[in-house]
C-alpha cells in the first residue's frame, strides 16, 4: 500500500515526528510512505487544510496513493475538506479505538488527526498506536462481529450514494480557483512522487496542464 502524509501550515512543524512514527509502524508491514509535506512551517509552499483536501483527492483518485494520513489543529477542517471530494472517505481519528473502528466499520481511505488539540505529553505514543490499529489487518471486516453483515451492507450503500452525489474529479478541479489547486500540488516532492505512481491518465493530464510536465 502507498500511504501519503500531508500536513497543512499550522501543524507543519510536527511533520517529521508524524512521518517517522508512521514509517516505524507501516514499513515493517510492507507499506510505503510518501511525505508530501509541508515539511516545516517555513516551507515556500504553504498548504491550508482546504488544499489538503484537493491534494488528497488527486492522489487517491489517480492511484498515486492508496491511503492518506492528514490533519490540522483539530482535525475537523481537514476531514471536511477531504470528504468534499469523490473517491475519498476520511475519518476523524483521535485515538487508537477510533482508528480501529473507522478501519473496520467504515473502510475509508484517509484519516484526519488533531495535531494541536490534545497533542501533548505522550502524543507520539498515541500516534504510534493509532497507526498500529489503523493498519491492523484487512479493513472493512466489521466490528463487533454481530454487526458485520449490516455494516458491510451500509458501506456498499454509502459508496453507491456517493457515486451519484459527486461529479467527476477533473470536472470539479477545473471549477475550483486554479491558483488554489496549483498551490495544493506545488510541493517540493509532488512531481517526483505523483508522476512515478499515478495510474490515471486523465488526472495526470490535468496536473500537467496546471504544473507542466
Amino acid at each position: 500500500m502507498k500511504i501519503a502524509l500531508i500536513n497543512e501550515n499550522s501543524q507543519a512543524g510536527k511533520n517529521q515526528l508524524i512521518f517517522d512514527t508512521l514509517k516505524k509502524v507501516v514499513e515493517p508491514k510492507g507499506h510505503q510512505v510518501f511525505n508530501y509535506g509541508m515539511y516545516t512551517a517555513e516551507d515556500k509552499i504553504q498548504l491550508t487544510y482546504v488544499q489538503n483536501g484537493i491534494l488528497a483527492a488527486i492522489l487517491l483518485n489517480s492511484g498515486a496513493a492508496d491511503y492518506v494520513i492528514t490533519g490540522c489543529g483539530t482535525g475537523e477542517g481537514a476531514m471536511l475538506a477531504l470528504n468534499s471530494f469523490p473517491g475519498v472517505i476520511c475519518g476523524h481519528v483521535v485515538d487508537p479505538s477510533d482508528a480501529f473502528m473507522f478501519s473496520q466499520i467504515n473502510d475509508g481511505n484517509a484519516i484526519a488527526i488533531p495535531f494541536a488539540k490534545g497533542f501533548g505529553w505522550g502524543a507520539e505514543l498515541n500516534l504510534e498506536y493509532i497507526f498500529e490499529k489503523l493498519f491492523q489487518g484487512e479493513s472493512g471486516q466489521g466490528y463487533p462481529k454481530e454487526r458485520v453483515v449490516p455494516e458491510q451492507r451500509n458501506k456498499k450503500i454509502l459508496d453507491e450514494v456517493r457515486k451519484v452525489a459527486f461529479k467527476d474529479l477533473v470536472t470539479i478541479l477545473k471549477g475550483i480557483d486554479q491558483e488554489l489547486v496549483k498551490g495544493a500540488i506545488s510541493g517540493e516532492k509532488f512531481k517526483e512522487y505523483f508522476y512515478a505512481n499515478c495510474k490515471c491518465n486523465k488526472i495526470k493530464e490535468f496536473v500537467e496542464s496546471v504544473l507542466g510536465k
